[in-house]
C-alpha cells in the first residue's frame, strides 16, 4: 500500500519540510557570509554546508557561530564596577620602558580598557607544589572574602584539600565564591559542589551546558584561572586545581606550568575580571569588594596590565597584543606553549622576525596530553624551521606553561595557549608584565627548561614517516576548532 493512501497529506508535509530544510541551509549560509569573517574560513563553512548539509549544520551551530557583540555585563553595571576604583591616570611616555613596551601598554589600554599598574610584587611558580602550598597558606589567612575561578577543579587530593580549606573559611564568616567551567569540570561528582554549597559557599558554573543548550554553549569555554583574596593577593596563570600539577601520575611526572602570585594594585584588575564573569554566571553584581588598594611601591619598576579576552569582544585582544609585540621585537621572542596552532598573521609575524635576525624560539612538550593537538601543532613546525625559528621539545614532563618573552622588559603569562581556541573561542585572562628584572627571571626559567629540551633540526624533521606527515596535515584542517 502506498504511503500516500495511508497519509493523504504525506507528500505535502514532505515538500514543506524539504523547503524549510533548504531554507535553513540557505539562511545559515547567508549569515556566514554576512558576518564578514576571514574569507577562507567563511568559504570553508559554506562548502561544508553545501556538501554535507546535515552534518555541516550541526557543526556550524556548535563551532561556527560568533558571540561578538554579546554583552557579559550591562553598561550601567560596568560603570558601577569601575566606579569603585580610583585609578590614577598614567603618563605612558614617562614610563621607564622601551618605546615598544610603552606602545604595548597603549594598545592594551585601548583594546580592553586595561589600566597599567606600576609597583607590583610578583612571585613566579613553576611547580604545582610551590603554587598550591602558597595558595593554601593565603586562603587560610583570608579575613574577608575569597574569589576563586578555575577552568578545572578536580575531585582529587588537591581538590579535596582546597574544598576543606574553603569550607573552614566559610564557617569562620569569610565570604567564599567559587566559579568553574561546566565543560572543563564535567566529570565532577555532583556531591563535590553540593558539599561546598552546604558549607555556605557560593559555587556557580560558567555557561552551564544542559541538553537543550548543548549546541549553543558547548564551544564557548571559560579557561581563566584567577584567585583574589581580600582584594590584596591575586593569582593568575596556567595551573588548574588537579593532582597532575603536584603529584603527576603513575606514568607521568608532575606537569610543568607557570603561575603568578601578585600583590599590588594590579589585583584590582583581577578582581574586576572575576566580578564581570560572576555577573555573567548568575546576574549578581559584586559591589561590596573594592577595586583599588594602596599597595603601590614607587621604587619598584614592575608594571602590570591584566587583559581579559573572549569571543564576545570586538577584538581578539590577546592575539592582537601578541601580534604587535612580535612584530615590534628587536632582540628575542621566546614562547612556551603546550599547543602551537598560530593563526596566519602570528605565524607570518614570527617568520618575518626570524628572517630579520630576531632570536625566535618556541618550546613545546615532547608528549602533550592530546595526540590530535600534537599532530596539528607539528604541522606548523617545518614552516617555522625554514624561517630560522628554533624549535625545542621539552622532555621531562608535559609542558603546560603559556609564556611569551619579548626583548628586555616585556613578558606575558596566564591561561592563553598559542592556538586558535584560546585566541578566538575561549574566555582567557593574561598578565602583561613590564620590567627588566621580571623579564630576566623569566628568561632564566626558559633557559633552564631549554637545557632539559631537545632542539629540532630541519634535516631530521624532514625524515618523519610519510604517514605521520599525512596525519599532521589532516589534523591541521581541524586547527580552527581544536
Amino acid at each position: 500500500m502506498l504511503l500516500g493512501e495511508l497519509f493523504p497529506y504525506a507528500n505535502v508535509v514532505y515538500d514543506v519540510l524539504t523547503y524549510l530544510y533548504f531554507l535553513t541551509i540557505v539562511t545559515t549560509i547567508a549569515v556566514v557570509v554576512s558576518e564578514n569573517r576571514n574569507p577562507v574560513k567563511s568559504l570553508a563553512w559554506v562548502t561544508v554546508l553545501i556538501l554535507l548539509p546535515v552534518v555541516g549544520l550541526v557543526l556550524y551551530f556548535i563551532f561556527g557561530r560568533s558571540l561578538k557583540g554579546v554583552r557579559m555585563i550591562s553598561r550601567s553595571q560596568r560603570r558601577r564596577l569601575r566606579g569603585q576604583g580610583t585609578f590614577q591616570p598614567i603618563n605612558f611616555d614617562a614610563l621607564p620602558l622601551s618605546p615598544e613596551s610603552r606602545q604595548h601598554i597603549k594598545l592594551t589600554h585601548n583594546l580592553a580598557q586595561a589600566h597599567y599598574f606600576p609597583g607590583n610584587d610578583i612571585q613566579i611558580f613553576t611547580s604545582g607544589i610551590e603554587k598550591f602550598n602558597a595558595l593554601k597558606a593565603d586562603l587560610l589567612a583570608a579575613n574577608t572574602y575569597i574569589h576563586l575561578q578555575y577552568y578545572i577543579i578536580e575531585d582529587d587530593r588537591i581538590g579535596r584539600e582546597l574544598a576543606q580549606i574553603l569550607e573552614e573559611k566559610a564557617r569562620q564568616g569569610v565570604k567564599v565564591r567559587v566559579m568553574y567551567d561546566h565543560v572543563g569540570s564535567y566529570h565532577f561528582k555532583a556531591s563535590y559542589f553540593k558539599r561546598l554549597r552546604k558549607a555556605g559557599i557560593e559555587a556557580h558554573p560558567f555557561l552551564k551546558v544542559t541538553f537543550t543548550q548543548l549546541v549553543n554553549r558547548l564551544n564557548w569555554r571559560n579557561h581563566r584561572k584567577v584567585v583574589v583574596i581580600d582584594g590584596a593577593i591575586g593569582y593568575i596563570g596556567g595551573m588548574n586545581v588537579a593532582d597532575r600539577y603536584v603529584y603527576g601520575s603513575r606514568k607521568h611526572r608532575p606537569w610543568r606550568d607557570t603561575h603568578l602570585r601578585i600583590t599590588g594594585d594590579a589585583v584590582a584588575a583581577l578582581e574586576y575580571s572575576f566580578a564581570v564573569d560572576w555577573n555573567f554566571s548568575n546576574r549578581n553584581l559584586l559591589t561590596e569588594t573594592a577595586l583599588h588598594h594602596e599597595h603601590v611601591k614607587p621604587g619598584d619598576p614592575t608594571g602590570v596590565q591584566i587583559i581579559p579576552a573572549g569571543p564576545t569582544g570586538q577584538w581578539s585582544n590577546i592575539a592582537l597584543v601578541l601580534l604587535h609585540a612580535i612584530a615590534e621585537a628587536k632582540k628575542c621572542i621566546w614562547i612556551q606553549t603546550p599547543y602551537f596552532l598560530p593563526n596566519d598573521a602570528l605565524l607570518k609575524a614570527m617568520q618575518t622576525a626570524a628572517l630579520a635576525g630576531v632570536d625566535v624560539r618556541v618550546m613545546l612538550p615532547r608528549t602533550p596530553d592530546s595526540r590530535l593537538l600534537r599532530l596539528a601543532s607539528c604541522s606548523y613546525l617545518k614552516e617555522c624551521l625554514l624561517a630560522g625559528i628554533k624549535i625545542y621539545f621539552y622532555e621531562p614532563a608535559m609542558l603546560h606553561s603559556k609564556v611569551v618573552i619579548i626583548d628586555d622588559d616585556f613578558a606575558t603569562t596566564g591561561s592563553t595557549n598559542f592556538d586558535f581556541r584560546s585566541f578566538e573561542h575561549n574566555f582567557e585572562c593574561n598578565a602583561l608584565i613590564y620590567g627588566a628584572e621580571f623579564n630576566r627571571l623569566m628568561k632564566e626559567i626558559f633557559l633552564n627548561d631549554q637545557r632539559q629540551s631537545t632542539r629540532i633540526i630541519l634535516s631530521h624533521w624532514r625524515r618523519r614517516p610519510v604517514t605521520t606527515k599525512a596525519l599532521e596535515s589532516l589534523a591541521r584542517l581541524l586547527s580552527p576548532i581544536l
